[in-house]
């Protein structure tokens, strides 16, 4: 037979046509030159499969070893770069068919017995994101750690804390870099979660209604550790919502677009802690580029990056939610414009995690610059109203009190703790010379030591927690 005649009795419908498909079409709809990265997924599915008709005694145990060679034959092709993936075979599931047929025979021809493309790669898609999900999780727990090890080094540093962008609070530095480090744990739980939805078999639905073939979808569901937490089979239930079902690639891609947020507000804050107008930390060279015309410039071009890639990451989520809005059951064509964005979304959320986690373990710190601009702003005025709070004053009294004597303070160019306290007392007969100490950045920082606090002890606690959480 020869390798046209072979392509051509490939696609199953070819005997209907009374034309071949145009090559303008076979462009716009052939997917292989992106959907050839499933190939473990669909190899996997397809070797599951035969085990499974095999078991049924759909096919004979002759088939399934010519089936399971054959495969183990394009496994070593497609590794060694000597696989062809043939544009006019369209996508992945007729490329491995027409390689498995063309190595086996007809043994080959009755892999597809009992399943459509449809359920295929319904089934393709679900094995290879639960893998990549996998990676994902695995990086988070790194990144977490790295953070918490900047965190611990920094317990003791004083930031500026900012709200809409004006100095608010002192805060411990590594209480900052803990916060992110919540972010991308309920990260990794939103990962967890979608997983547990993505890990259910759609194979054995065939196109649409199912199959009239005796099969056994919890076999297959088994074999390919589609189960849950007692080893229960976890199989798609209803056929139409098998085949058509694409919730499980946007739940992913909207908890990696919530990751990518996270990490476009950490840049943010790299980018304006970079800069000469804050001066609070340096990026190792390694991550940051120079200008062409400027020889002094040294660009955080991984953040500035990172926050534009968030964007891409965010508009596949967009893309992929309007892609279904319009689709009735069952399967439609559309729906093989659910990958690109699918794909790129798991390679940008995991290019995104490597590279941070050596640029958060390399930060330099400059802990005086960050204290001197703390001490800008008065951030220490909150604890003068708790302290006259603890002084028996209401709370709101308390905090015109402090108006008055930060208004006092700016118009002298002095901070709260620069009036003497003759000054202090005029404001309040209850303030004393222990004032000094609460009006301190150290003092204001170490009096927060309620849980999640920012004093250094309560962030030595967390660090401990993450550590023994991360373990």
């Amino acid at each position: 037979m020869s390798s046209n005649q072979l392509d051509k009795k490939s696609q199953a419908w070819s005997a209907l046509f009374s034309e071949p498909m145009s090559e303008l079409v076979q462009r716009y709809t052939a997917s292989v030159g992106f959907d050839q990265r499933l190939w473990k997924a669909d190899i996997a599915g397809s070797l599951a499969h035969a085990e499974m008709l095999a078991a049924q005694g759909i096919i004979g145990a002759d088939d399934r070893a010519a089936i399971e060679r054959g495969m183990a034959q394009i496994t070593q092709e497609i590794e060694a770069g000597r696989f062809e993936w043939k544009l006019e075979l369209e996508d992945v599931h007729l490329n491995l068919e027409a390689r498995l047929t063309a190595l086996v025979g007809d043994a080959g021809k009755r892999l597809h017995t009992g399943r459509s493309r449809n359920d295929q790669i319904a089934t393709d898609v679900r094995l290879w994101l639960r893998d990549e999900i996998h990676a994902i999780d695995a990086l988070l727990t790194e990144l977490q750690r790295a953070l918490v090890e900047v965190a611990d080094r920094n317990a003791e540093v004083i930031l500026p804390g900012f709200t809409h962008l004006q100095v608010a609070q002192p805060v411990s530095f590594g209480h900052h870099l803990l916060a992110y480090v919540e972010m991308f744990a309920r990260d990794a739980e939103r990962m967890n979660d979608v997983y547990r939805r993505t890990n259910r078999l759609p194979l054995g639905a065939a196109a649409l209604a199912g199959t009239s073939y005796p099969l056994d979808r919890e076999r297959v569901a088994r074999t390919l550790g589609m189960v849950d937490g007692e080893g229960k089979a976890c199989v798609c239930q209803n056929s139409l919502d098998a085949v058509s079902d694409r919730d499980f690639a946007i739940e992913f891609t909207a908890a990696a677009a919530l990751c990518m947020v996270h990490f476009s507000r950490l840049s943010e804050e790299l980018v304006l802690w970079m800069s000469q107008n804050f001066g609070f930390i340096d990026l190792a060279d390694r991550f940051c580029t120079g200008s062409s015309i400027m020889p002094q410039k040294k660009n955080p071009d991984v953040p500035e990056l990172a926050r534009g890639k968030t964007g891409r990451v965010v508009g596949h989520l967009m893309g992929l939610i309007t892609l279904m809005k319009g689709q009735p059951l069952a399967y439609n064509k559309d729906n093989q414009e659910d990958k690109e964005p699918l794909f790129d979304s798991v390679d940008t959320v995991k290019d995104t995690l490597r590279i941070f986690i050596e640029l958060v373990a390399g930060i330099s710190v400059k802990p005086e610059a960050m204290e001197r601009a703390a001490r800008l702003g008065y951030a220490t005025a909150t604890d003068l109203a708790d302290y006259l709070v603890k002084k028996g004053l209401p709370f709101r009294d308390a905090h015109e009190v402090v108006a008055h004597a930060v208004r006092f303070a700016i118009q002298r160019g002095l901070d709260l703790s620069g009036l003497p306290l003759d000054t202090l007392q005029s404001f309040n007969p209850d303030i004393a010379d222990d004032v000094y100490e609460v009006l301190s950045l150290r003092g204001s920082l170490n009096a927060r030591s309620v849980l999640g606090g920012t004093a250094p002890a309560q962030v030595r606690a967390q660090v401990a927690r993450h550590r023994a959480r991360l373990a």
